[in-house]
Parts: C-alpha cells; structure tokens; sequence
C-alpha cells in the first residue's frame, strides 16, 4: 500500500507539470486566477487521475513488492515454514478489496463532484463544453411525442422553426407548427410560443387554430435537451448515469452506447484491481535470472496491454460491434483467464 501511493504521489506531480506546461498559455490569455488554478483544477484532478490509473499503479506496486521479497529469498522462506501460497496471498486480496472499494467511491460518487468544478473551471478557462445542439434538432419527449426545432440559439435562448406532434397507435392527432420556440426564465419547463398553427386530427377529420402567442408548460422538455455538453457523463454519480440512459432509451437519443459503456467501465475497473493484484503476484513471487528488472518489464507490459484492450473493448461497444457490459468487461474476462493460469503454476 505504500509503494502504490508513493507511486501515485510522483504520478500526480508528472501530470501537473505536463498539464501546466500545456495549457499555461489559455490560463495566462483568459486571466485565470491562480487560486482557482491549483483548487478548482489541480486539486480537484487529483481523484481523477488516481482512478484513472488506479489498477496499474496497483499491479506496478505489487510486482516491485513482491519480486523484492523474492530476490531476498522472503517467499522462499515463507512457503518452507509451512504457510500455504494461498495464505500468502491472504494479505494482497485484502489489500485490493480495500482499493476495490476506494475506486468505487471515487469512481461512481466523489469523482462526478469534483467534475462539476473541474469542469467549470475548463469551460470558462481552457476550452467551451457547453454548446448548442445545432441545427435540425430531433426530440423524443416520451413514447408518442416528438418535437422539431430548426436552430436553437443558446445566447438569445430560443429556437426558430419549432413544431411538436403527437401520436395515438402510430397515427398522427395533434401537431403545433410555430415560427419561434422562447424559453420562459421563470421555468425550467415553461416556453413562449409565437405564431402558431394547432392541427386537432381526428380520421379525416381536421380542425385548425392559429394563435399569436402562446404560454405553455411542456414538461417533457427544457432547454438542457437543447444544450449539447461534452463528455456529460463525467458529472454524473451512478444513479445519475444510470436514470439519464433511462431517459435517453426512451427518447430514442443517438450517443447512447458511450453512457451504458462508461456505466459498466465504472464497475468493471475495480474490479480489474483484484484480478491485476492476483497476476501480479502470482508472476513475481518466483526468483528468476534477471531479478526484479525482469519482474518490472513484464509487469508493466502486461499492465499496458490492459489499458490496449480496454480501449479496443470500448471502441467496440461505443460502435455497436459488442454489448456495451460486454465491451467493459472484455479486458476482465481475459486478464481472469490469465490470473487463473499463473495461481494454479505459481505454487508448484
């Protein structure tokens, strides 16, 4: 435990300085004060960063410790009095179940806090997160409702070209055609709707009303289903996350795949902590020719070779080619088949 956060430690420092020489410029150019340079983006980066890379800086730890006890003949003498291999990884599972449930902590509930002023702080300083959704915006609102809007503009906060339909057993009943779609700042769901055209069908027959203004409440729609925000998930707790794709399944929104495969990377990454904790001790628990060298090279090829397949695995999932849970687990699945190969030879 104190090689991973020692290890952590130099980590963090290499990222500041990396990230500071990069955007040091967009800080000096927007005047960013530098309390909130070291508080609102570095402090608040440091979860981040350390669950990002949480499972190989364990496995790194892990194999300096263990290969160390090994070229002291430690492990030798541990086994020959007696003590099972089994017991002797007593310690190192627990170790990892502790990690498990930090990086499920940060990971699903402190991380998502952080963000919103991570965030905030990347969008007024370093670069733009929220912007309009663009042009011909298509909306679900639930099963049977759409709605249409031509352009939204965020600055003026209204849209030009707005219609809504509504539908009973897949046939058309109602639909609202207006030149201009006003968000109302007293609520979240309450709009101004100029110059508008109401069509009431029912058969073949039609009945029409057109209004100069008028006030409404659509409570399945608000302006955020007009505001495209880049990489929202990263402020969303599990729960969020989890209810959002709800919502988004039920809309028929397009992106839908990157929510449900962040959502199980979020579990699947923890537990990545165990199975790289088992390998990893399993592989330098044995004195080999080369010593720990040899132990720290293999070791850090196996741990990026994880970090490859879990962005081959969500590649895949975010293309539809596999299951989102299976996409975020892909990584797990091989490295367990691997973890189980060296604990039944590390004994022997």
């Amino acid at each position: 435990m104190g090689t991973f956060f020692f290890a952590v430690a130099l980590l963090m420092m290499i990222i500041i300085v990396f990230d500071l020489s990069e955007n040091i410029d967009s800080f000096l150019k927007h005047g960013a004060p530098w309390q909130r340079v070291a508080i609102d983006h570095y402090l608040t980066s440091i979860p981040y960063f350390t669950n990002q890379f949480i499972h190989l800086f364990v496995f790194i730890s892990v194999i300096f410790f263990t290969s160390k006890m090994a070229n002291h003949s430690e492990v030798v003498a541990v086994l020959s009095s007696g003590i099972s291999f089994w017991r002797f990884l007593y310690p190192y599972v627990i170790g990892a179940l502790m990690l498990m449930l930090m990086s499920l902590y940060f990971g699903n509930f402190l991380i998502p806090r952080m963000n919103e002023i991570r965030r905030a702080f990347k969008d007024e300083y370093i670069e733009h997160l929220v912007n309009g959704s663009g042009g011909n915006v298509h909306i679900q609102t639930n099963k049977d409702e759409f709605v249409y809007v031509s352009l939204y503009e965020l600055n003026r906060d209204q849209g030009y070209r707005f219609s809504i339909e509504r539908y009973e057993d897949n046939e058309l009943k109602y639909k609202m055609a207006a030149g201009i779609l006003k968000h109302d700042t007293t609520g979240d769901n309450k709009w101004s709707i100029s110059s508008a055209t109401e069509r009431y069908i029912n058969g073949d027959q039609e009945y029409i009303v057109n209004h100069a203004r008028i006030d409404t409440v659509m409570p399945n729609l608000s302006v955020n289903d007009f505001i495209k925000v880049k990489e929202d998930f990263e402020e969303m707790n599990f729960f969020e996350l989890r209810d959002h794709i709800k919502v988004m399944k039920l809309r028929g929104t397009e992106g839908i795949r990157r929510y449900e495969v962040e959502m199980h990377q979020r579990m699947a990454q923890p537990a990545a902590i165990l199975i790289l904790t088992l390998i990893g001790a399993a592989l330098s628990s044995r004195k080999i020719k080369g010593g720990m060298g040899m132990h720290l090279g293999f070791g850090i090829t196996i741990a990026f070779a994880y970090v490859l397949f879990g962005q081959i695995g969500k590649a895949l999932g975010v293309n539809g080619v596999v299951a989102p849970v299976l996409a975020a687990w892909i990584p797990n699945f091989i490295y367990l088949g691997m973890a189980i190969y060296f604990l039944l030879k590390a004994p022997k």
